[in-house]
């Protein structure tokens, strides 16, 4: 007699939206100086910001915080920078992931001079300082000498443990505080991979249909490490 193949649990597909309320933002000693900046709008030193930091380090909560207290618009740095300079004369504007998408030169300067002109606000997200995102036209680069720029630093172990159960609890998943330091004590220093991690360990959790729990933990750390990606059931 042939035995039908064993059942594969699949994991079903949820968008987490993640919870970017002033309440749910972690305020640590790396993103101190961010969280400071945004709080203290409309009185900048400067009407453009750039928060600078690694991927996953805030930035986009950060951003979202600001632009519900100020009803900023987000804008697209694409030419002709007609919508986004007609946006700046009315409103705060938000530019996010600036030096990770094709953005166009004139259109940012454009942009800034309408902040300029109009008493507006704009705040920038980026991986890196505006010195790096190799600009060619010359008078952009004069305008975003005067910016203000922040950067958001690496996190610490006590950064990661926290953004963890955050990430879990966005999932509606409880995990025992003991396996978070676990897995903080082992894993990639960086937001990015907390994300990861906490994605995998929920997507791993499901197909097995178990609770998170130390065995699962560290074969979800060396699937990562062995770019594994597949998620197999029991």
């Amino acid at each position: 007699m042939i035995k039908p193949p064993p059942v594969r649990q699949l994991p079903l597909v949820f968008d987490h939206e993640p919870a970017t309320s002033r309440d749910d933002l972690i305020v640590s000693p790396s993103v101190h100086a961010a969280v400071a900046m945004i709080d203290k709008w409309p009185d900048w030193p400067s009407p453009v910001v750039v928060l600078a930091g690694p991927t996953g380090s805030g930035k986009s909560h950060l951003a979202s915080i600001w632009a519900a207290r100020t009803g900023a618009c987000r804008v697209e740095l694409t030419a002709p920078a007609d919508d986004a300079v007609e946006a700046a004369a009315r409103a705060p504007v938000l530019v996010e992931d600036v030096d990770r998408r094709a953005y166009d030169e004139n259109a940012l300067f454009h942009l800034i001079n309408s902040v300029r002109t109009h008493g507006s606000s704009v705040l920038m997200t980026a991986r890196r300082f505006p010195s790096g995102w190799k600009i060619a036209l010359p008078d952009l680069a004069s305008r975003l000498k005067a910016a203000t720029v922040v950067e958001i630093g690496e996190p610490d172990e006590e950064l990661l443990a926290q953004v963890m159960v955050k990430l879990f609890a966005d999932r509606q998943v409880s995990v025992d505080d003991r396996i978070i330091h676990w897995l903080v004590a082992r894993m990639e220093r960086s937001l990015a991979a907390a994300h990861l991690i906490v994605d995998r360990l929920d997507q791993l959790a499901l197909a097995r249909g178990t609770k998170i729990n130390r065995a699962l933990a560290a074969e979800a750390l060396a699937r990562m490490d062995n770019g594994v990606s597949d998620i197999e059931p029991s």
